[in-house]
């Protein structure tokens, strides 16, 4: 305990407490903040490298997914847990731009760090930087273009962008033309998009080009009767929120005398679950989706009666089928009736995966629903050669989902290729002229941090960083502000032209995070940590 007389302020810390402030704290942060950045600036782009992630159980993870990166990495400071943050903020809010933002944070980070030490105040730095960043915003804007939901063609561009460099290549153009066959079907009247609609599954086993649009969804359990129908043509569904069993009667009501007395018991038990089947079987249901166990009795009685009945059907797969189908989940099975049930054009096991988990097991059936009367599920089944390759390219399609979504949603698109970052630095350099004192220093700091992106791109594809910027500075001075980073050539494209294109608000997003991240740490001057506070 430290005290101070004299009307002083008074800290109070424990024996265990380590206490850095000033100088020292912000360098701490500063550097915390951008060793997390370097870790994961060397994945991006579309030459950008893997890293293999291993756990303590020997589980290994092999990705250059940015949020995947930082949540599988053991971070323990709490200067670089703002930057995770920042990753899955963008994550959240667009699915894709996770590295960049978090590579401009650290960037951001380090220009405001050259400024400090020229005597420039942290709080002058964080007023430049948000002044900088609101310009930012209206400047991405003007030089966004309009995209149509209709524009089958941009958004497949907006979805191959998304894929590029993450071991999806090839089958890119195949993919990103899945990807947006599922978000149309996901897009609501309103405009809006329904992310949950556009859904995800992997299945091990054939290559990427056998994987294939469903237009709706996938049930991955096998029928529990052998005489269950497995085809259906124009099939009523109905989706059930129970099981399908004998009730439980409580021991103390359920004590029998003799076997006459025992066999009625039974016989009534029989007879009410014989009952809960003719009812639903009565509503007029093919195929029946029960969220608990069904009864063998009442199994066999379904398959008797040319019925297929599922049984537990996990939530999310249940949601999805009763919004492809339009049927609605029914919590009370007595309550069930025929205006409950939903229809699909049709229902079918196949065989998707071409093995079990092992080599004397039977290939997993999956039951599929497509041409459903709801029509607001779209499924991406993807097929992959080893499970690795498929879980990195199935975050790439997520992400692609995320990106075509945002970009129906915002209604505008970027050039690609660190095109907006040239051109949005050139006119924050032209900005700050006219920004009075020392806040003109931090705005151009922010635009000099931009050069993080197309500068990343050219180091990451093996060309000269500063050849490249001077070459794409000298274009966009031109009046190209399409003109982009070619990573094959390390000369300058038209991004537009050659199909890299992304959503303003992947752009957007990423810069009001980055310099949120980065003025937050900014202004903390006292890091105190113990191992137990008083």
């Amino acid at each position: 305990m430290q005290g101070q007389r004299g009307g002083g302020p008074t800290v109070v810390l424990s024996e265990e407490s380590e206490r850095a402030s000033g100088e020292d704290a912000r360098a701490m942060n500063v550097s915390a903040a951008r060793a997390v950045a370097d870790a994961v600036r060397t994945t991006l782009g579309p030459k950008g490298m893997d890293k293999l992630l291993l756990d303590s159980s020997g589980n290994v993870v092999v990705t250059n997914d940015g949020v995947t990166l930082l949540e599988e990495m053991d971070i323990d400071h709490p200067a670089a847990d703002l930057l995770v943050e920042v990753a899955e903020t963008q994550e959240a809010e667009v699915g894709d731009g996770t590295t960049s933002a978090v590579v401009l944070a650290g960037e951001l980070l380090a220009e405001a760090d050259d400024l400090l030490e020229r005597g420039v105040a942290a709080s002058t730095v964080t007023a430049g930087y948000a002044e900088a960043a609101e310009r930012a915003q209206a400047f991405l804007a003007e030089h966004a273009d309009p995209v149509d939901p209709d524009d089958t063609e941009t958004l497949e561009a907006i979805a191959a962008t998304a894929l590029s460099g993450k071991g999806a290549e090839a089958a890119q153009d195949h993919l990103a033309s899945l990807v947006v066959a599922a978000v149309e079907v996901a897009t609501r009247p309103d405009g809006g998009v329904d992310r949950d609609a556009a859904v995800v599954r992997s299945f091990p086993g054939g290559s990427l080009t056998d994987s294939r649009f469903v237009d709706g969804a996938l049930v991955d359990v096998d029928a529990p009767h052998e005489g269950m129908p497995r085809q259906f043509e124009d099939a009523s569904v109905l989706v059930y929120e129970g099981d399908i069993e004998a009730p439980e009667v409580d021991d103390a009501t359920a004590t029998v005398g003799d076997f006459e007395a025992a066999e009625a018991f039974v016989e009534r038990e029989q007879a009410e679950l014989d009952g809960m089947v003719d009812h639903l079987v009565g509503t007029g249901a093919d195929v029946v989706l029960a969220d608990g166990g069904i009864d063998d009795r009442a199994l066999a009685r379904f398959a008797d009666a040319g019925v297929l009945a599922l049984r537990r059907v996990d939530e999310e797969d249940r949601a999805h089928v009763a919004a492809a189908t339009g049927a609605t989940r029914v919590s009370s099975l007595a309550d069930a009736t025929a205006a409950d049930l939903g229809h699909a054009g049709r229902v079918e096991q196949e065989r998707i995966r071409a093995y079990g988990y092992t080599h004397d097991a039977e290939p997993e059936r999956t039951f599929v629903f497509s041409d459903g009367a709801g029509g607001e599920v779209g499924t991406v089944l993807l097929r992959g050669g080893t499970e690795h390759v498929l879980d990195e390219v199935e975050r790439a399609v997520t992400d692609a989902l995320g990106v075509v979504s945002a970009a129906i949603e915002c209604g505008a698109v970027l050039p690609g290729a660190g095109a907006p970052e040239i051109e949005l630095a050139g006119r924050l350099r032209d900005y700050a002229d006219g920004v009075e004192g020392r806040e003109q220093l931090a705005v151009e700091a922010f635009a000099d941090a931009l050069d993080v992106g197309p500068r990343t791109l050219a180091e990451n594809a093996g060309h000269d960083p500063i050849d490249a910027l001077v070459a794409l500075r000298a274009a966009h001075a031109g009046g190209d502000g399409h003109a982009g980073f070619d990573a094959d050539t390390g000369g300058v494209l038209d991004a537009f032209e050659a199909g890299v294109v992304e959503p303003l608000r992947v752009k957007t997003t990423a810069v009001e995070a980055a310099m949120d991240a980065a003025t937050m740490l900014l202004r903390i001057d006292d890091v105190v940590s113990a191992s137990d506070l008083p």
